[in-house]
């Protein structure tokens, strides 16, 4: 009888360092309230390192054996997670029509709503309540307006997670999306707590084309359970000597 209800392993990957990255970087320096930048977040592309991040990224994919390889992509729909996507798969030899990049927007970037575009400095200025509702709740329940709350994040991961169960069984899924999606696909895998997953995020960010993977053992519990076996692995870019980064992106009001 068939029991196993997961991907045999799940690759989580956060997209390559993007032109917001680097704008936001010029706005902390600077102190200014505001980020500059010219399109929406979700138009933000790769900044050049970013490119060469994804293009390593695709080097150690193609160095895996053709068993270990992603049977499956999928992607948030942002120019930044799709353009990774696309560079990882081309580099490796395994953009084709049999394996093509899925969007799907429950994948997107948290929303900041008001707080879209300002620096830390631009919340406390311009949105003091929003700074002192952020102090008193913390990141996982603070829910700006227009944007999103962790648990908001949350919520729409558990339907992915669902989605990827029912269709995905025995599949090897690579998933490309942003930072807190990497942390709450943790949370909602491993069954964590608000405390533990927020230790995680202190202890470290998640570094841009850093792999998070889950393998399925048969032998844990009574249908098998997805396990933790890395997280924010970045030898692929150090082994290729491209720079590590670990900044947020453009909406850097608290995450």
């Amino acid at each position: 009888m068939e029991h196993q209800k997961w991907p045999d392993e799940i690759l989580i990957v956060r997209h390559g360092q993007s032109a917001g990255n680097v704008a936001r970087d010029e706005a902390v320096a600077a102190g200014h309230p505001v980020i500059q930048i010219a399109s929406r977040d979700m138009d933000v592309p790769l900044s050049e390192l970013g490119e060469r991040q994804a293009a390593a990224l695709g080097r150690w994919f193609a160095a895996l054996p053709p068993e270990r390889r992603p049977t499956v992509v999928l992607t948030s729909p942002y120019v930044r997670t799709r353009d990774t996507a696309r560079i990882v798969l081309e580099t490796a030899g395994m953009l084709h029509d049999d394996l093509p990049i899925i969007e799907d927007e429950r994948l997107r970037e948290k929303e900041f709503g008001v707080l879209d575009r300002l620096t830390v400095e631009g919340v406390k200025e311009r949105f003091p309540d929003q700074m002192a509702f952020r102090l008193a709740l913390g990141k996982f329940y603070h829910r700006p307006p227009g944007g999103e709350s962790w648990c908001d994040v949350i919520l729409r991961l558990r339907s992915v997670t669902n989605t990827i169960a029912r269709e995905y069984r025995h599949e090897r899924v690579l998933i490309v999306a942003h930072q807190v999606v990497v942390l709450c696909f943790r949370y909602i895998l491993e069954g964590l707590t608000e405390e533990q997953i927020l230790t995680i995020d202190i202890a470290q960010d998640v570094a841009n084309c850093s792999v998070t993977s889950y393998e399925y053992e048969a032998n844990v519990g009574k249908q098998g359970k997805l396990v933790l076996s890395q997280y924010n692995f970045t030898a692929p870019l150090e082994d290729a000597g491209e720079e590590v980064t670990r900044k947020s992106d453009v909406p850097v009001a608290p995450k």
